[in-house]
């Protein structure tokens, strides 16, 4: 009978393709923090694992957001109602 089991190399090899300006700034900036692209690379892949999914919470960018400058205007023009407390605001909710 033969036990042996297939063997899998503890580390492999992942090949990757990224722009190039991309991961000189990224280089950059785990150089700063004392990592190489493979280090950093791991952790992200191990907070993966450990999460159970991506390490960081993806949303989609709202287009339609607002500067503060922005919001500001739309107060001045009526169009976005401004509460000064919690009270007016609950009270105009429940209207």
């Amino acid at each position: 009978m033969d036990n042996s089991k297939e063997h899998t190399p503890k580390t492999q090899r992942l090949n990757i393709r990224v722009d190039g300006e991309l991961k000189d700034e990224a280089q950059a900036i785990y150089q700063q923090l004392g990592l190489d692209m493979s280090t950093a690379i791991t952790l992200f892949l191990k907070q993966s694992v450990a999460d159970k999914g991506l390490p960081f919470r993806p949303n989609l960018k709202d287009s339609d957001s607002c500067t503060p400058a922005q919001v500001h205007a739309l107060i001045q023009s009526g169009k976005l109602k401004h509460y000064t407390n919690i009270d007016d605001l609950w009270k105009d909710l429940n209207e």
